[in-house]
């Protein structure tokens, strides 16, 4: 029988099992509930408190790595990042290319939303997350890259992914914001920056790829302006969105 119970019932169960396991509770976001089909999760929860003793979780999840009290963009790569390896590939390949820093910056950086936070719309939530650390042509071109990569530049090399074919379809046609996106990108003084995200990307999906941190330090150094107080505790803008990835959840 348990062959044939389904992998979100498996993958529910696991972490029931977890949460039982610790001292607290662990609540999942609405919308993650609505996606679920749990829309009274939150007054089950309540009750499942009271029946334990247990209260909900406002500090560090013990089951994630536990983050420095100053974090840098390096220790959210090391500690809360999946798919780094691909970012990694971009800068790379845009550093042996001898791109500008600020290219290769876009480029390690063009999907940290991807790798840390969320994948919808990833190029606009990324570029809000470094906005307030980077140069404004940085933040631009990682937003802009996320239109530009359903549109082809032969001038460049670059042409549809056919990744996207088999990912989505060839049928596929994005959405009419995205393609007025690459209206305005195309014109813009920063156009070339950005699409040079798409020709270096388009070398980095070789799961094989032995690639490092390292050759990035001075880069990172100075090109992005790490606050002293540690990211999320900086009170900039999106300080609260760091936060968040620090502590995915936090109850409240």
């Amino acid at each position: 029988m348990a062959k044939n119970i389904s992998l979100d019932a498996r993958a529910d169960a696991l972490e029931q099992k977890m949460s039982d396991e610790l001292d607290v509770l662990l609540s999942k976001s609405a919308l993650f509930n609505m996606a679920d089909g749990k829309l009274g999760a939150s007054n089950a929860g309540s009750d499942l408190a009271a029946r334990h003793g247990k209260y909900y979780l406002m500090a560090d999840d013990p089951r994630l790595p536990r983050m420095p009290a100053k974090p840098t963009l390096a220790d959210f790569f090391d500690y809360r990042a999946k798919g780094i390896n691909h970012l990694l590939q971009s800068a790379t390949h845009a550093l042996k290319a001898s791109m500008p820093e600020k290219t290769i910056l876009a480029c390690l950086l063009h999907d940290i939303s991807n790798a840390i936070f969320i994948k919808s719309d990833h190029g606009y939530w990324g570029a809000q997350l470094v906005e307030p650390y980077v140069d404004e042509e940085v933040s631009w071109a990682i937003r802009a890259h996320q239109a530009l990569r359903f549109f082809p530049d032969e001038s460049v090399g670059y042409s549809y992914p056919e990744m996207y074919v088999k990912n989505f379809g060839p049928d596929y046609v994005p959405d009419d914001y995205i393609k007025d996106a690459y209206q305005r990108a195309r014109n813009h003084k920063w156009y070339m920056t950005a699409r040079m995200i798409t020709v270096h990307d388009i070398y980095s999906f070789d799961p094989k790829a032995v690639v490092s941190w390292e050759p990035f330090i001075d880069i990172v150094g100075r090109n992005f302006k790490q606050p002293d107080e540690g990211l999320g505790f900086d009170n900039s803008p999106v300080s609260h969105m760091w936060r968040t990835i620090r502590r995915p959840t936090k109850y409240l």
